[in-house]
């Protein structure tokens, strides 16, 4: 059974009903928009944060789950799809999941007013239903992601990020939509406010778990769908990249920074950083700082009984370390 099975187990009826729930939920009179969130839900991904909704609402309540489990996991989905959408326009990438994305085929225009449309969908979603709690953990969630993005960007262009900037950064702009998927999965079933903030906590620890393995994908020859070096090509400052910056000598430090500044798009460049980077302990430090972050969640998760849904969280924290992609 491959890990994202493994990890569905316990919910699979519930994620059966919400795909259903969820399609709902992006219907309009508008056929082009149909037509477009049609093409949306067909080309779906692995739907990892609608499992964090349901297995932390499960786990939380004993079993419990409630109709707001399944509004509360729609809302995560739509703004996720929007936020997808938008980064696609933000990047001018033509792909995404293998397929093309909204942009490539309907043009910037109306990409945007799609993200916009299933933006205000997720946030009608809480409000028709007087979700005020779900919907301020969400709005949240949006304006952090917007942050992040505005501070990555701000400081790629002087590449003078430090640890802490790069770890708010990743904090805001990857890990609190899997913190707000947590704490809304508590908030749904009726969670006391300490235990919405330490699911939220549980979140974010396993958000920045995956953000920096993502960013060691950059530095590894396998199949996984992001081409090697990428980051460096974007000048995104990554972990690794950061780490060598700040253990380096001087002048390998003008060498390092002036090879992400000038020479991003030279292949060869980029891979003497990489192999830099390797040399000198970027990985290593990269890797045992993602496995702190495993622990933090795991001492989090080891507070609550032993369930099947307790289990299936604990699969998604080794499966969000140990992926291949």
């Amino acid at each position: 059974m491959k890990a994202i099975e493994h990890i569905k187990y316990p919910i699979n009826l519930e994620m059966e009903l919400f795909e259903d729930k969820f399609k709902e939920s992006m219907l309009t009179k508008v056929p082009l928009l149909n037509r477009i969130t049609y093409y949306i839900v067909k080309r779906k991904g692995k739907q990892m944060r609608p499992m964090f909704v349901f297995l932390v609402a499960k786990m939380v309540s004993k079993g419990g789950f409630d109709d707001r489990t399944y509004r509360g996991a729609s809302v995560i989905e739509l703004i996720h799809t929007a936020t997808l959408v938008h980064d696609d326009v933000v990047d001018d990438s033509n792909q995404r999941r293998g397929f093309f994305s909204i942009n490539a085929l309907w043009k910037n225009k109306i990409a945007v007013l799609v993200g916009d449309f299933l933006l205000s969908k997720g946030l009608l979603l809480s409000i028709d239903h007087g979700d005020f709690d779900i919907l301020q953990l969400i709005s949240v969630a949006v304006r952090e992601m917007s942050e992040g993005e505005l501070l990555q960007i701000e400081k790629a262009r002087r590449l003078d990020i430090t640890e802490n900037v790069y770890f708010e950064i990743i904090r805001q702009k990857t890990a609190t939509l899997i913190a707000a998927c947590c704490a809304i999965g508590a908030a749904s079933v009726g969670a006391t406010e300490e235990e919405i903030k330490k699911m939220h906590k549980f979140g974010e620890l396993i958000g920045i778990a995956f953000q920096i393995k993502d960013d060691l994908f950059d530095y590894t020859d396998s199949n996984i769908g992001k081409p090697t070096g990428i980051d460096i090509k974007e000048q995104k400052m990554t972990l690794p990249l950061i780490h060598t910056l700040n253990t380096c000598s001087e002048k390998d430090k003008k060498w390092l920074i002036n090879s992400v500044k000038k020479y991003n798009t030279n292949k060869k460049r980029v891979k003497e950083v990489i192999a830099f980077v390797k040399n000198n302990g970027g990985i290593e430090y990269t890797t045992q700082k993602m496995q702190d972050y495993k622990e933090k969640a795991l001492a989090i998760l080891d507070t609550y009984p032993e369930s099947d849904y307790k289990t299936s969280l604990l699969t998604m924290i080794d499966y969000v370390v140990d992926r291949k992609k």
